[in-house]
C-alpha cells in the first residue's frame, strides 16, 4: 500500500483566550498522495488557512495543534520541535503565499534568494544552486531566465512574481507544497496560467499539493480532490467531480450554486463540471448561503452549519453531526446520501 506524501487525522486546533478555549480546527483529516492536488475550500474563517499554516508549522500564538497527528512521508511531524519543522519547511514542504510580496525580500536579487534557499537545503556547490536557480526560473515560466536571475522583486509584475514565488517553493525539491490563495490577488487570465503552471509541475515532479483558496471555479479547474471546511470542521470530502456535480452537504450545495460559470466554451473546464451541478442548467440567478460563518466563541449545538441550512431538523440542531462515509468520500450530514429529502442526488 503506496503511503500518502501527506496524511492528516483528527486535527484540533485551539486558541486560548481569557474567557475560553476556542477550537478553530475540529477532528480534520484528509490524505494528500504523491502527484495529487487537493483543494481546501470555504468561506472565510472555515479554518483552511489555520490547518495549512498547523501542518507546516506556522500556527501564530497562542494558537496551538491539540490534538490529532500530522504525517509527512509515513513520519509524524506535529510533535517535532521548532528546530526540526525549520528545516522540514524548504526542503520537505514548501509554502506559496496570497501575495507573493510577502515572500521576497525587496532588497536582494530574486537569485540570490533562490540560490540560498538551495544550499541550505541541498548539498550543492555555489555554481550548482545558481545552476538550479536559473533552471527553475525556467520551469515556471520566466522568459530569459539567466538573464532575469540579478532582477529584484518589484522588477516583475503581479503574475512573474508569484511564478517567482512557485520557484522558490520548489527549488529545494520538496514533496509536499501548500499554496494558499496563489490566486486571490492576480487577474483571470493571470490565474488561469499560475493554476496551469502548479498543475503541471505536480504531475511532472509528482509533488503533493494542498491548495487552500474560497474560489470553487479554481477547485473545478485546479484539483483532483476537495476538502469542504466549515467553521473548523470537515463537512465534505471527495473526488471534486463528483462532489461538484453531486454535493451531499448542504454547505457545498451552497457554494457550487453561488458560483458563476462564465463561459459555455467547449473545453471549458469549469462549465463542464459547474454545469452539471444540480439546478445548473436552470439558474438564472446564483444563489447566496443565507447568514454567516459562526464565530469560534458562538458555535451552535449541533451542526455547526444548521442555522445557514433550509433542511436543519431537531436532530441537526441538537445532536453532534455524524461522518457518513459515501462511495469514494465522506459527509458531515444527517442526510447525506439520502435522496428521499429530494435535496440530494
Amino acid at each position: 500500500m503506496t503511503i500518502p506524501v501527506l496524511s492528516v487525522s483528527n486535527l484540533i486546533v485551539e486558541i486560548p483566550t481569557r474567557r475560553a478555549v476556542l477550537r478553530a480546527v475540529d477532528q480534520v483529516g484528509f490524505d494528500i498522495k504523491a502527484g495529487e492536488i487537493l483543494g481546501v475550500v470555504g468561506e472565510s474563517g472555515a479554518g483552511k488557512s489555520m490547518t495549512g499554516n498547523a501542518v507546516i508549522g506556522l500556527l501564530n500564538r497562542p494558537a496551538r495543534i491539540a490534538g490529532g497527528e500530522i504525517h509527512l512521508n509515513g513520519k509524524r511531524i506535529d510533535n517535532l520541535s521548532k528546530d526540526q519543522i525549520r528545516q522540514l519547511r524548504g526542503s520537505e514542504i514548501g509554502m506559496v503565499f496570497q501575495d507573493p510580496l510577502t515572500s521576497l525580500n525587496p532588497l536582494i536579487p530574486i537569485g540570490e534568494q533562490l540560490t540560498e534557499t538551495i544550499l541550505e537545503h541541498l548539498p550543492v556547490s555555489k555554481s550548482e544552486a545558481l545552476d538550479r536557480a536559473v533552471a527553475a526560473l525556467d520551469d515556471v515560466g520566466i522568459p530569459a531566465a539567466a538573464e532575469r536571475i540579478n532582477s529584484y522583486p518589484h522588477q516583475f509584475s503581479g503574475g512573474m512574481r508569484q511564478r517567482v514565488v512557485i520557484a522558490l517553493a520548489l527549488c529545494a525539491e520538496p514533496s509536499l507544497l501548500i499554496a494558499d490563495e496563489p490566486t486571490t490577488a492576480l487577474d483571470v487570465s493571470v490565474q488561469a496560467q499560475i493554476i496551469s503552471l502548479l498543475k503541471q509541475l505536480c504531475r511532472s515532479r509528482g509533488t503533493a499539493v494542498m491548495l487552500i483558496t474560497h474560489d470553487m471555479g479554481v477547485i473545478a479547474e485546479a484539483t483532483d480532490r476537495v476538502a469542504v471546511l466549515y467553521a473548523g470542521r470537515l463537512a465534505e470530502l471527495g473526488d471534486v467531480r463528483q462532489v461538484l456535480t453531486s454535493p451531499q452537504h448542504p454547505y457545498t450545495q451552497g457554494l457550487v450554486a453561488s458560483t458563476p460559470v462564465a463561459s459555455k466554451a467547449p473545453g471549458n473546464t469549469l462549465e463542464n463540471t459547474l454545469g452539471k451541478a444540480p439546478g445548473a442548467g436552470q439558474r438564472e440567478r446564483l444563489v447566496q448561503i443565507p447568514g454567516n460563518m459562526p464565530r469560534l466563541d458562538q458555535l451552535p449545538q449541533g451542526c455547526a452549519f444548521h442555522p445557514r441550512c433550509e433542511i436543519a431538523q431537531n436532530k441537526c440542531r441538537n445532536t453532534p453531526v455524524p461522518t457518513i462515509e459515501l462511495c469514494g468520500g465522506t459527509a458531515a450530514c444527517w442526510f447525506a446520501g439520502d435522496k428521499s429529502t429530494g435535496e440530494f442526488s
